[in-house]
């Protein structure tokens, strides 16, 4: 067995995984973290990816990288996300952190995102050859996944981003109902969009992913604690997500981070990322989904073994 890591550097968090390969399709997991940089920061409308943020994740990724190399992983990847692929400046990004991290990042766009999401979507749940739907609720864009087993009938990447959302619509704190109405409005616009694009839905499950759904799961088991075997495979109810919703959205953010369940550095995007949720529910007509804690980190790190596996 090898020691192997990934690393999912996304528009709001950047997760490792460091792992022990089983075999070309399991492992045994050494060490993972995650830790909230908000890379996609003030993003929009420049399309810029800021120097703060940068700063904050160069210094994450330099750690991340030594904490992979002191468990002496044979090879680390390293993948980017909507904010990265978005910018003007995502390749200066790449090569900044090449120089002063010595990690070769790679740039994917949404289909492979969606590709490997499944992957440690279906490799969480043991979901075999179910037809599922996959939502990916992430910081700069938001993936729907229709697929029976490995074999993907349609994604679609829109660009509902939480971050990028919260930014441009919920301005107060906390936001004002017309605020709160005018970002249903264009989730569900783009939403109704899909129709065609995502064809017999009654046939499939629904399964979520990324820290929006974990949270409001979390939330939904009183979680003080985060507990990943907890919130791995839990039923979460649509009316659950729109009682969530309201609740936060009537509370100031300082009041919001005392939340049991909520990460403090998602306290100001959690108000989004429920919508999303709750209007995609909606329009989809699903009353409940599965949860999974892995997503595209796992998928990263299973796409690595395979890959390993078929090299020797």
């Amino acid at each position: 067995m090898a020691v192997h890591a990934a690393i999912d550097i996304g528009t709001n968090t950047l997760r490792l995984l460091v792992a022990d390969a089983v075999g070309p399709d399991d492992f045994t997991t050494l060490h993972e973290e995650q830790e909230i940089t908000r890379l996609g920061e003030g993003l929009m409308p420049t399309r810029l990816l800021q120097d703060a943020p940068r700063r904050r994740s160069l210094t994450v990724l330099r750690r991340f990288a030594d904490l992979a190399r002191s468990f002496k992983a044979v090879e680390v990847a390293a993948v980017c996300t909507s904010a990265v692929r978005e910018a003007r400046n995502g390749e200066e990004f790449v090569a900044e952190v090449g120089r002063e991290v010595g990690l070769a990042l790679r740039v994917i766009d949404g289909g492979e995102e969606a590709r490997l999401t499944l992957l440690g979507i279906r490799h969480g749940l043991r979901l075999g050859l179910r037809r599922v739907l996959a939502i990916d609720i992430g910081g700069g864009s938001t993936e729907f996944i229709l697929a029976k087993g490995d074999v993907i009938e349609a994604v679609v990447s829109t660009g509902l981003g939480v971050v990028k959302l919260t930014e441009r619509y919920l301005v107060n704190d906390p936001p004002t109902v017309d605020e709160q109405r005018q970002l249903e409005e264009v989730v569900g616009a783009r939403i109704d969009r899909l129709r065609g694009e995502l064809p017999g839905l009654e046939e499939a499950q629904l399964v979520g992913t990324a820290g929006t759904v974990t949270t409001l799961a979390a939330i939904d088991l009183a979680l003080v604690t985060y507990d990943r075997q907890k919130v791995q495979g839990h039923c979460l109810r649509l009316a659950r997500v729109r009682e969530f919703l309201d609740r936060l959205a009537a509370l100031p953010l300082r009041e919001r981070r005392g939340v049991p369940g909520l990460e403090s550095g998602r306290a100001d995007i959690i108000l989004a990322g429920a919508a999303v949720l709750a209007v995609s529910m909606e329009r989809h007509g699903y009353n409940e989904l599965r949860v999974s804690d892995d997503g595209l980190r796992e998928g990263i790190l299973l796409d690595l073994l395979r890959k390993q596996g078929r090299r020797a």
